[in-house]
Formats: C-alpha cells, sequence, structure tokens
C-alpha cells in the first residue's frame, strides 16, 4: 500500500487517481479526449498541487468536444478507483448517513481543494461541498463534477436507479437543464446559497443488506493512516485547528487556544480560515459533535453530563444541538447505536 507523496507547495494538493480518473471520464462521455499525461507514468506523484489540477480541467474544457455539461458528466462516470481509498471505503459502508460521514473525514484523501459536510437539521439531511480555494481558482464545472461523482458513490450503495430529493448549485446555470435532470433524476436549482445534495432521510438511514464491517474497518484503518501521513506532510490551519480541538476540553475552548500554538494573532487565525472556506465556529460545532457521538456511543453518562463535556450549557442545549446535528435527539441515538452493537 502506498504512502502520501506531498506536492512541493504547501497548498491544497488533489490525489492523483483522480486526476487520472477525470481524464479517463472525458474520454468516455466523448467531451474531450485523455492526452499523453493520463499515462500513469506522466503522473508520477501520488498528489498534485491544486493549481496542476485546474490546469488540466482548463485543457479539458478547451477541448474539442467539450460543453457546458463536461463537468457533470465526468462526475456521473466517477468509478471507486478515481476517490482512491474513499471509494473502495464507500463501498464497504453500512448506509449512506455512513457514506456521507466517510466522505465528510476522508475527502482530502481525494481533494484538500474543498471540504464535505453533512447536516441533518429534520428528516432530510444536506450533503454540502465547499471549495476551499477562491471562485476564480476552480471552475463552476469542477464543482458539478464533484456533486454529480457524489451521487453516482450513493448509487454504487442505493443502486442505479436511487435519486436524491434536490440538487443546489451556488453559480448559475450555463447550458440546457436537461442533462442535469438526466444525471440527477431531481429538481436542481443554480444561484442557491450552497453546493448541496438533499437527501431522504429513510434513505440515509437505510442498512444495507450485505455489509462486512471487518472490511470496512480495514479501509477505515488504513484511510485514517494516509489521512495522517497527509496532514503531517502539509497540514492546512483548519487541519491543525481540528487537531487542537480533537485533543482538547471543549468546555472553555476558544480561538486563543490554537491561535497561541500555531503562532498566530485570533485575528489572522480567523482569515486563514476564512480563506481554507471554512471558520472557528463551523470547527467547533463539528468538534461538539463528533464528541458528542463518541460520548453517546461509548458511555453511559446522562445527557446533563455530557453537555458541559462538549462545551453546551446544559441537556436542553445538547438535545438541540444534537437534533440539529443528526436529526434525532440523542437518547433516539443512543438506543439506536446499541441496537447495531447487539445486532
Amino acid at each position: 500500500m502506498s504512502t502520501v507523496e506531498s506536492p512541493s507547495a504547501t497548498g491544497p494538493s488533489v490525489n492523483a487517481s483522480y486526476a487520472l480518473a477525470v481524464l479517463s471520464a472525458t474520454a468516455e462521455a466523448g467531451t474531450g479526449g485523455a492526452d499523453s499525461r493520463a499515462d500513469s507514468r506522466a503522473l508520477p506523484k501520488d498528489r498534485l498541487e491544486y493549481g496542476e489540477m485546474r490546469a488540466l480541467w482548463d485543457e479539458v474544457l478547451a477541448a474539442g468536444g467539450a460543453g457546458p455539461h463536461t463537468g457533470l458528466l465526468v462526475g456521473d462516470r466517477m468509478r471507486p478507483d478515481g476517490l482512491h481509498i474513499l471509494g473502495h471505503l464507500i463501498l464497504t459502508c453500512a448506509s449512506l448517513a455512513d457514506a456521507a460521514r466517510a466522505a465528510e473525514r476522508y475527502h482530502p484523501l481525494v481533494s484538500q481543494a474543498g471540504t464535505v459536510t453533512l447536516h441533518r437539521p429534520g428528516g432530510a439531511g444536506r450533503i454540502c461541498y465547499r471549495p476551499t480555494v477562491g471562485p476564480p481558482a476552480m471552475h463552476p464545472q469542477q464543482v458539478e463534477a464533484v456533486l454529480s461523482s457524489m451521487v453516482r458513490a450513493a448509487r454504487w450503495i442505493a443502486g442505479d436507479d436511487w435519486t436524491p430529493l434536490a440538487v443546489s448549485f451556488a453559480h448559475p446555470r450555463t447550458g440546457a437543464a436537461e442533462p442535469y435532470t438526466r444525471v440527477f433524476g431531481c429538481p436542481v436549482a443554480f444561484g442557491a446559497p450552497e453546493n448541496a445534495i438533499t437527501v431522504a432521510g429513510e434513505d440515509l438511514d437505510r442498512r444495507r443488506p450485505l455489509y462486512d464491517p471487518a472490511l470496512n474497518g480495514l479501509h477505515r484503518a488504513y484511510a485514517d493512516r494516509l489521512l495522517h501521513q497527509l496532514s503531517a506532510a502539509a497540514p492546512t490551519v483548519t487541519e491543525r485547528v481540528r487537531q487542537w480541538l480533537e485533543h482538547t476540553a471543549l468546555g472553555d475552548a476558544g480561538p486563543e487556544g490554537p491561535a497561541r500554538q500555531l503562532n498566530l494573532s485570533v485575528r489572522t487565525l480567523r482569515r486563514a480560515l476564512h480563506a481554507e472556506g471554512t471558520s472557528w465556529r463551523a470547527l467547533l460545532d463539528t468538534a461538539r459533535h463528533r464528541r458528542a457521538r463518541r460520548l453517546l456511543e461509548t458511555t453511559a453518562l446522562p445527557l446533563d453530563r455530557i453537555a458541559p463535556l462538549i462545551g453546551l450549557s446544559g441537556a436542553t442545549a445538547l438535545v438541540r444541538a444534537f437534533t440539529r446535528w443528526e436529526g434525532m435527539p440523542p437518547g433516539a441515538y443512543r438506543s439506536r447505536h446499541r441496537g447495531r452493537g447487539r445486532g
């Protein structure tokens, strides 16, 4: 198994397997031929600087057969190996919710140029994609390729006829509407507040009849090792703040802590996080969510004991926050997790 070879710069990087998959998919879709760089010998590094990936996309979109739906069609033709270990991990996930959480954690192994997050404010869930590079640096068709590849990956689990409830893009539409309807099979909005895929709650939670937890565990262990190597090779400010939050008490956590560790002012830290497409508040919220899930899954602590451990004022605040995160109260989550453990 390979290790992570970081690019020469400290900016975001993209896995070479994804670059090869993009070139292969353009050839399949007839939207531009794959040139000599599709040969793995021409991509010797495990990872490419994001600027190299953008240049590759520029060539793809400038090719003779390219059009306004090239990104959409490229993502729809993505195969598991195009997403490196994340693709194989998704194939062994127990449900779409598990797959979305895997993408949330391991997407940096595919690309550090964007983040994936799962939000469950109610019955349905939203899987959101946010570029961590500025809008001029990422072509809208790259975003469309990401979202259509996410829907394709969901179909590896749920079946080829599965469709989300809705899809939205933050950029305006430039081509005909029909190809989007054909690929996604649901309403598609443009000029929306976020790039997101909305999935029915029952679809997210439906368990696969065939699920191999041992194989899933092996993939996760390997992905964790690669993620650690990637973080150690060229950690972003976001990743270093995440690591700090993972190992600190959340009861009184503030941005002063990681800022001091990184030798930055709080203002500079906030600016750096904003430039990487996130914020202190968003990272703290995610850390509280993960810590709450872990405590509910591994301890019998009552809610009024868990709340201060994750920096919330009490059980009521925990119930409200956890329901926003998971679409269910913490008691129901704990019961469901224990039920699965007995199964």
